[in-house]
């Protein structure tokens, strides 16, 4: 018999501990495999590891973090615009509720998109997304407490 399925709404806060991210808005998504975070730039280090700028706030005031990692793997995307586009992927833990887990995370512009990151569906498993609720296992955000690093 299989364990039942957490239940979270279609928007959630994560935390990335890996990176230094304790709080960023998520939108979970069953319709994408792998999951994505908004980077604002990338760089290429001396010993093949990658330096990158996650932002996890973009108004009023743009806030970010700089990672260092290394690059898993680098992946053809078809996001919705139906463009084919080359993603470096890397790994990271993602606590999201009581669930912690390891997954890999695309780095692309999320730019203009509601959520600074994006859930895919192979690190959803156990869970149940709910289209009609929001921070059913994470807190909602007040207005003076939006995303931190």
């Amino acid at each position: 018999m299989s364990a039942p399925l957490l239940t979270a709404g279609w928007r959630e806060r994560v935390a990335l501990p890996d990176w230094g991210i304790k709080s960023i808005k998520a939108k979970l998504d069953t319709g994408a495999r792998t999951s994505a975070i908004h980077v604002g730039e990338i760089e290429d280090l001396p010993d093949g590891r990658i330096r990158f700028e996650v932002v996890t706030r973009e108004r009023p005031t743009r806030k970010s973090v700089w990672v260092e990692a290394e690059p898993h793997r680098e992946s053809l995307v078809k996001p919705s615009s139906g463009e084919v586009q080359q993603r470096i992927v890397c790994r990271t833990r993602i606590r999201l509720g009581p669930i912690e887990r390891e997954i890999d995370v695309s780095l692309v512009c999320r730019k203009g998109m509601l959520c600074r990151m994006l859930i895919g569906r192979m690190a959803l498993q156990g869970v149940a997304v709910d289209p009609n609720s929001t921070y059913l296992l994470t807190k909602k955000p007040n207005r003076s407490t939006k995303e931190t690093s």
